[in-house]
């Protein structure tokens, strides 16, 4: 990036370079790109920004983000109670929506347990989890739906000791989820079989 005596452009650079996978020369083509030939979209943006960083929150019962104190997952009584699906954030839960084939309940753990670190560290979700499956009497299936990576398997092993404690039945999403891929990322099609061919843990 030209070197600059602007504060406010340089603040803007730094403030894009905190989106994942944006180094300094994506962002400083960002800031460019907003200033020289897009105002107004650069107003919408940072109104949004504000807008929703004022407003979403985390849902009381399956923490995802929303901006009511329950989801319209949560909320909808046509919901299976009987079945949790876990997944990792509100993306891969998006993604579950997206194939259409599953009716249940989800929690979101915004993140995933690594294996040399302490669960207390990691996972905000994790405690809202355990007592939401500790206290749910209408539960019975955990689907565990975490990436097949080595910090999604670590914790699906978790949660399925979580649920075996509990005497509830334990699932695990299919392998036909490519090994090493990201929920979020996986095409509706193999999501829905893989959903669907779920295996006990």
């Amino acid at each position: 990036m030209a070197a600059t005596d602007d504060g406010s452009l340089q603040r803007l650079v730094g403030a894009l370079q905190r989106l994942p996978g944006v180094g300094v020369r994506s962002a400083a083509r960002m800031a460019y790109h907003l200033l020289l030939h897009d105002r107004s979209g650069a107003l919408e943006l940072a109104h949004a920004l504000r807008q929703a960083a004022e407003s979403v929150r985390h849902c009381a019962l399956c923490h995802t983000l929303c901006e009511q104190e329950v989801c319209a997952t949560c909320a909808d009584p046509n919901r299976d109670a009987s079945q949790l699906c876990v997944v990792e954030n509100p993306a891969d839960q998006a993604a579950m929506e997206r194939a259409g084939i599953y009716q249940g309940r989800y929690f979101v753990l915004m993140g995933r347990l690594r294996p040399l670190e302490p669960q207390d560290a990691q996972a905000p979700g994790w405690h809202a989890l355990q007592q939401r499956v500790q206290t749910d009497a209408a539960l019975r299936e955990l689907i565990v739906a975490t990436s097949f990576t080595v910090e999604g398997e670590a914790t699906a092993h978790a949660l399925a000791q979580l649920g075996r404690a509990l005497g509830l039945r334990v699932t695990r999403l299919a392998r036909g989820v490519p090994l090493g891929s990201e929920l979020e990322f996986v095409d509706p099609g193999t999501l829905a079989h893989a959903l669907a061919d779920r295996r006990p843990v």
